[in-house]
């Protein structure tokens, strides 16, 4: 087999194992552990012992997780807290409920693997297909992607949030109009829109009142709903609704500007993207259609020019 075609079957491979790793030990969004344990026990019997639980549980929850914890607990004290206070901004941003320490763990994880993994294939397994210096490069560019792959897949998880938020505020802000107008508190509506709808918006909305319900002042649980998702149409959504709650303005009121503004915003939105087509549809026309339209209608008169020219050349 030829050389050139292991080494990227391997390449290939390492990049795969290493992304299923992070995928597969990272926490699921929306997952309820307390749930799904007592599904698994409600048709077997009690466990009889420590040993039966420890068994029950799967690969990830029994081998995988406890390693990198330790691993994590390893780490964290060599790690600058600022680090670690970025790395859960971002976690929070994204959405997810991963530990910040199991995080860097397991980006530390990857980024060793990945780089052993592409020294052995580059010097140990085919040392001839490359020189030494194409190699070192190939070693060292698959280190850095091992290092800043997880914070691009949580930047990329970052914006699909975001995006998802930007479109689900103006109708939750239509529905808090007609639950407030209708005689609801503000909670109360907030409350309706995490019962009615299943988004991202929805639910942070839901840990805002499980923050109110456990003491936190409502003007702090909104602004760190506002710093956990970093939207500015959020932002300004939140400043205002604490502006007319300390004011004393009717929350309706504030609700129903806010909402039409939302809907202008989102108008405008649509509209910068229709602007934005033709320049975006313009490099796939250069460099796709245009080349297979001039081969459709040239490449018959090519060939016949061609062909009458050898005609004439040999007589």
């Amino acid at each position: 087999m030829d050389p050139i075609f292991v080494v990227i079957i391997a390449i290939v491979g390492t990049a795969i194992v290493g992304a299923l790793i992070y995928m597969g030990v990272r926490e699921d969004e929306g997952r309820d552990p307390l749930q799904e344990r007592l599904a698994q026990y409600e048709d077997k019997e009690m466990p009889q012992s420590l040993e039966d639980i420890e068994l029950s549980l799967s690969f990830k929850d029994r081998v995988l997780l406890p390693t990198i914890k330790q691993f994590a607990s390893i780490t964290t004290r060599f790690t600058p807290q600022k680090q670690l206070e970025d790395i859960r901004h971002r976690l929070e941003l994204a959405g997810m409920t991963t530990d910040p320490a199991s995080f860097f763990a397991l980006r530390i994880m990857l980024t060793v693997g990945m780089g052993l993994g592409a020294f052995l294939l580059f010097y140990v397994i085919a040392p001839n297909t490359f020189e030494r210096t194409q190699a070192l490069l190939f070693t060292l560019g698959f280190t850095a992607f091992g290092y800043f792959m997880p914070i691009m897949l949580v930047g990329s998880r970052i914006k699909r949030r975001q995006n998802s938020i930007i479109k689900a505020l103006p109708d939750a802000l239509d529905l808090l109009v007609i639950c407030v107008e209708a005689g609801l508190g503000f909670d109360m509506a907030m409350g309706k829109v995490f019962e009615k709808w299943d988004n991202e918006l929805a639910i942070a909305f839901g840990r805002v009142l499980r923050e109110i319900q456990l003491g936190k002042s409502r003007r702090d649980a909104l602004r760190d709903m506002a710093r956990r998702m970093d939207v500015p149409d959020v932002t300004t959504f939140v400043a205002a609704i604490i502006q007319a709650d300390q004011l004393g303005v009717s929350m309706g009121k504030i609700l129903r500007v806010q909402a039409d503004q939302m809907r202008v915003k989102r108008r405008q939105r649509a509209q910068e993207k229709a602007h934005q087509a033709p320049v975006k549809m313009m490099i796939p026309m250069v460099f796709l259609i245009f080349p297979s339209i001039w081969i459709v209608l040239l490449g018959p008169s090519a060939i016949i020019l061609f062909g009458s020219n050898e005609v004439n050349t040999v007589f």
